[in-house]
């Protein structure tokens, strides 16, 4: 215990260096395990997203737009796609089933998405209260939705235009909740589900009153009514995506090639899209893994000239120590000690950098996108980080100890 306390206050005798090594130390374990802890919660949020999803099929576009739209609903759609042309692709005989998707609106920055009852079932979703829509503005909320709103069976609200907070509401007709989802760890906890009948009422209702503003005196209300419905007809032909699941693999080969080619729609896959992004992501992930590593060696380079610097100061009272009984050992055992105490209060630290930085990515992600990123408990990567962290100091402090064992208290004490 004496040895440990002489390590502590050695260390806080040089404590500018000791400082600067800590902070180096701690700068790089913070990287590390923020870096591992956000790709790794990211891939698994992402799998677990697209998990059961073959093929996405909407507008001509960007495939990535569509389906970060239709899947993880985190971008705008690349447009709708004719109800008439999806109905053949989901009667196709290597379709399993297919879910259709239709939206752009919103309520306090969460989606409405219209679709049916097999989108809760595909994601597995139990009701924590209430019961699935029966009829048309029946709304069921996630479980991030509704605790983020506050709101409850029976409760009322106006959608508005677009997917930010600020847009258009739609004054004249309600959403009404009748159930509430239990977690599900997908992307069904941040989204406000309807039926598709929904969507297109509400949106030929708009229609049909913008239609009836810009109609002059002296048309006939006959004429209006006969507007309303054949707007309804047109609004009613198109969904925003269509979600797939295949039969069999044949439907993997066939499909995509024949929508893209034959179609005005295009068929996007989910896995060789989110795989060219887990490559773009991948890169910078890594690059900044590494510079988290690099930077934890620049600190071991810090803490090995720190305690060899810190070795010459003491050489004459280390002699004294080793003419007052201790052995080569000690001494040897001190300067480890040194080195273990600064890579242990580095790891301390970085492993609190990182959480902090893991907590305000979480913050920003729940504001713009509803998503966060979570840290309970000891993750994987602070367990790995801990030996790894003790392994640099002991080899950055391998060349001060050994020459604090071979020391030659004669020669020392008769030169100073």
């Amino acid at each position: 215990m004496k040895m440990l306390q002489l390590a502590y206050a050695n260390l806080k005798e040089h404590f500018l260096t000791t400082t600067l090594s800590i902070m180096l130390l701690s700068i790089g374990v913070g990287m590390v395990s923020f870096i591992v802890t956000v790709s790794e919660q990211l891939n698994d949020r992402f799998n677990r997203d697209i998990r059961g999803i073959d093929m996405v099929v909407g507008a001509k576009g960007s495939p990535l737009q569509l389906i970060l739209s239709a899947v993880y609903q985190v971008d705008n759609p690349t447009g709708n796609i004719p109800l008439s042309e999806v109905s053949k692709i989901q009667r196709h005989p290597l379709v399993k089933y297919s879910i259709p998707l239709s939206y752009g609106d919103s309520y306090q920055g969460f989606r409405i998405v219209g679709t049916d009852t097999l989108y809760l079932s595909h994601f597995k979703a139990k009701f924590r209260e209430g019961k699935p829509w029966q009829k048309s503005m029946e709304v069921v909320l996630g479980s991030t939705v509704a605790e983020r709103l506050g709101m409850g069976l029976g409760g009322h609200f106006h959608g508005t235009h677009g997917f930010e907070e600020e847009g258009h509401a739609h004054e004249e007709m309600h959403y009404s909740v009748v159930g509430i989802l239990e977690s599900t760890g997908t992307v069904a906890d941040r989204l406000i589900l309807t039926s598709t009948e929904s969507v297109w009422d509400i949106h030929n209702h708009e229609e049909a009153a913008d239609a009836e503003e810009d109609q002059t005196h002296e048309e006939s209300e006959e004429h209006v009514h006969d507007k309303e419905d054949h707007d309804h007809e047109e609004g009613s032909a198109e969904i925003t995506a269509l979600l797939v699941k295949f039969k069999n693999p044949m439907g993997m080969m066939q499909l995509p090639r024949f929508i893209n080619e034959k179609t005005s729609m295009q068929a996007a896959l989910p896995a060789i899209e989110i795989n060219r992004l887990y490559e773009l992501m991948g890169i910078g992930f890594s690059t900044l893994q590494t510079i988290g590593i690099l930077i934890m060696i620049i600190a071991a380079l810090s803490v090995f000239i720190s305690l060899l610097n810190s070795l010459k100061e003491r050489k004459y009272e280390l002699a004294l120590m080793r003419s007052l009984g201790a052995s080569p050992a000690k001494l040897f055992a001190l300067v480890i000690q040194e080195s273990l105490l600064l890579c242990l209060a580095g790891y301390v630290f970085g492993i609190i950098l990182g959480r902090i930085a893991v907590m305000t990515l979480s913050s920003f992600g729940e504001e713009q996108f509803h998503f966060s990123v979570s840290q309970s408990g000891v993750s994987a990567v602070e367990i790995w980080l801990l030996p790894f962290t003790l392994g640099i100091g002991l080899v950055a402090a391998a060349i001060p100890a050994i020459r604090a064992y071979r020391s030659d208290i004669s020669t020392i004490l008769r030169n100073e």
